[in-house]
């Protein structure tokens, strides 16, 4: 190559949607056909033993195609969206460096946002209020955030106490709703527009995925690798410990219910986190949503996502 020689770049691909919408397998396809590697957008992929109970994908799939940010973290470390912006940029420029298409593919909202929109000026931690906050009942937060920020209050899982007790953390630091310092997606960079993909599949059709999903993660032993991860530390962690499925998992083995009923509750858990996702990229960002037909092969997806974008 010359000095007057053109360089070019891969542009990356963005390929999003709600748990068990298929993104996984579609990206498997999209970079076995273009020549791409896949960078994970998902919170709890990032750790290391998490497999069954995160889809992990197999041995087989990362030999077949290059994966990114998968089992990057113990157990007895944090990982949050400043590391993530951090390993997710890295790779876009490995990836890129060997003239492969960097795909990011995953649910993981806020991971998009900080990767897309920037990591925001929220303040650091207080260690001294954190542990003020956590010792308050969570219904005690929740009227509080309410009363201060009634927009996050409607838009939070409010059974996540960590995200909670950060919410009202921020607020009570600078006297400013939550809502209005959180980075926002803003202009599609010019690198991803009209490359970024939702995949929208019917309801039933969903919730059925859904279900012979947890249904499968039981019969591949969720509950013996949860036993496993107890061991190293797994309720030590509060972030690993909000994944759907080892959550539930641990009240059952400590006695809260018996092993049918808790199969049945991370089906409604999942359920619920899949309507939160799906509200999340609607309001939050500007995809392609290409539909999915009940039992679409993936490789008739990327064929029809390849027609009707340029991809190519």
């Amino acid at each position: 190559m010359t000095l007057d020689s053109p360089i070019t770049i891969p542009r990356p691909i963005v390929l999003a949607g709600p748990t068990a919408s298929g993104k996984s397998a579609v990206a498997l396809a999209l970079a076995s056909q273009l020549g791409g590697e896949i960078i994970s957008v998902d919170s709890m992929q990032v750790y290391r033993g998490l497999d069954v109970g995160t889809a992990k994908p197999s041995s087989a799939e990362r030999h077949q195609v290059p994966h990114h940010l998968i089992d990057v973290a113990n157990l007895n470390e944090s990982f949050d969206a400043a590391r993530f912006h951090e390993l997710a940029n890295q790779a876009l420029i490995e990836i890129s460096s060997r003239g492969r298409i960097p795909i990011l593919c995953g649910g993981t909202g806020l991971y998009f946002n900080v990767w897309m929109g920037g990591l925001g000026s929220a303040p650091a931690p207080n260690p001294q209020l954190r542990a003020e906050l956590e010792a308050k009942p969570l219904a005690e937060l929740l009227e509080e955030l309410a009363r201060m920020d009634f927009i996050t209050f409607n838009e939070i899982d409010t059974a996540n106490r960590r995200r909670v007790v950060r919410a009202v953390e921020v607020i009570r630091l600078t006297g400013i709703p939550f809502s209005q310092q959180r980075a926002r997606w803003g202009d599609v960079p010019i690198a991803i527009q009209g490359r970024c993909f939702g995949l929208a599949r019917e309801r039933d059709d969903l919730h059925q995925r859904i279900h012979r999903r947890v249904d499968d993660m039981f019969a591949r032993g969720l509950v013996g690798e949860t036993q496993r991860l107890l061991a190293q530390g797994l309720d030590q962690n509060r972030t690993a410990m909000q994944a759907i499925g080892y959550r539930q998992v641990v009240e059952h083995l400590r006695g809260e219910r018996g092993l049918r009923e808790t199969i049945e509750l991370v089906k409604t858990r999942t359920r619920q986190f899949a309507k939160r996702q799906l509200t999340w990229f609607r309001g939050q960002m500007d995809l392609n949503w290409v539909p999915v037909a009940r039992d679409e092969a993936p490789e008739r997806t990327v064929d029809r996502l390849l027609e009707a974008s340029s991809l190519n």
